[in-house]
């Protein structure tokens, strides 16, 4: 209690804001020289854990109700109202409301936000992006906006379904993409709410999904009203473990993983230049930097893990289909099974991979440093802008090609 009560003194002392200092715990292994003292505010009920933890100027902690973070990274002016917040960072001017659960893998950038009770992990939220009430968005990009007046909206009730019932989570959906998304000149998507969208998905710029759709499809060219009025099927009888298709689930999962690959490019080479300015700016990218890793380790996990799943589902569909059974699909399962090793390998390849290195120098000569981020982005010409998207789309082409030529039947 002692030990408690002295680092929250000592944070008073140099400057941050605790109006309730007896209800305010502060976990041992937190380096208060990680917490700015300007502008800060930590109110009533507010839990601060872990040696990673760092708070940059302007955040607020608690508005509405107690919050608990643990190894997050806070850049300037973040502001999380209530709820709890492990393994994340949150870029400038993030904001979520009450009663949040934001888990491992997190990355909202600037003024990414999101209203009332939303569950997070592994959710990688470009600038602007909204996100409504009582959401579940777990396994997840998304793009697409270029202010808060005009961004990427998630509607109230809105479920990323991101389990199957052959128990895997090579789910991960991309709603919009890195190589156009990054420059933030896209137009938005807009996912009514009370629905969700059953993961791998892939969904295009000025895409809007219905209120009230459960959409179970891919719409990567944009630009539609997605209604969701496909014919119902009838009920089947269901085998554990057997996957009836696979093609669609494999390209999906490809390419998202294609897109953390050239996202995490974009930041080392683009990204890693407007964290310069102080020591805590370069923590905040670090931390960054780290979430794209959990999240790239994690999807080549679960991809392994399904591919791992194809032996037995060989035999139960052999089982089931009889003479009826697809040589196709088959072959399908029997590459994935056999080459996930090469696979993993390719993936672990391609991060390296720089893509396309004359476009990547023309890219970054009209780059502005002297500006803030977005305004950096944003200031660039549709000639730049192109030659950046192509750069990052090298980047995804080399991975793609790299894991296909081990599944030939996937083409």
């Amino acid at each position: 209690m002692e030990n408690k009560n002295s680092l929250v003194a000592a944070l008073i002392e140099k400057g941050v804001k605790i109006p309730n200092p007896a209800s305010v715990e502060i976990g041992e292994r937190v380096d208060i020289n990680l917490i700015s003292s300007e502008n800060v505010t930590i109110h009533s009920g507010c839990k601060i854990f872990g040696k990673k933890t760092l708070i940059m100027s302007g955040v607020k902690l608690g508005t509405r109700s107690p919050v608990t973070i643990k190894n997050c990274q806070l850049g300037k002016n973040v502001d999380l109202k209530g709820g709890y917040f492990e393994e994340s960072t949150f870029l400038d001017s993030a904001n979520m409301g009450d009663g949040a659960e934001v888990r491992e893998g997190c990355l909202l950038e600037e003024e990414a936000n999101s209203a009332h009770t939303v569950g997070l992990k592994q959710t990688i939220l470009f600038p602007f992006v909204t996100l409504g009430s009582l959401i579940n968005f777990c396994d997840i990009l998304m793009a697409g906006g270029t202010s808060r007046t005009n961004h990427s909206e998630v509607g109230s009730s809105y479920i990323h379904f991101n389990y199957t019932s052959n128990q895997d989570k090579a789910t991960a959906s991309l709603i919009g993409d890195v190589a156009y998304g990054v420059m933030l000149n896209q137009p938005p998507i807009f996912l009514g709410g009370q629905g969700g969208i059953v993961g791998p998905s892939r969904i295009g710029y000025s895409t809007v999904i219905a209120a009230g759709v459960i959409y179970r499809g891919d719409c990567p060219q944009g630009h539609k009203l997605l209604m969701g009025k496909a014919p119902q099927k009838e009920d089947m009888d269901f085998y554990p473990g057997l996957y009836w298709s696979l093609k669609r689930r494999v390209i999906n999962c490809v390419e998202y993983i294609a897109n953390i690959i050239a996202l995490r490019q974009w930041y080392l080479n683009v990204r890693s230049n407007f964290f310069q300015r102080s020591e805590m700016e370069k923590l905040l990218y670090e931390g960054a930097i780290e979430k794209l890793d959990v999240v790239l380790n994690e999807r080549i996990k679960r991809f392994k893990a399904l591919s791992n799943k194809m032996e037995k589902s060989i035999e139960l569909y052999k089982t089931v289909m009889g003479n009826r059974m697809s040589e196709d699909l088959i072959k399908q399962k029997i590459e994935l099974f056999e080459n996930i090793e090469k696979i993993e390998k390719g993936f672990n390849e391609c991060v390296s991979y720089l893509g396309d290195e004359t476009k990547k120098a023309q890219f970054l000569e009209n780059i502005d440093t002297s500006k803030d981020y977005i305004n950096a982005i944003q200031s660039l010409n549709e000639k730049a802008s192109k030659i950046g998207t192509d750069w990052l789309l090298s980047i995804v082409e080399k991975t793609r090609n790299t894991i296909l030529n081990f599944l030939p039947s996937f083409i």
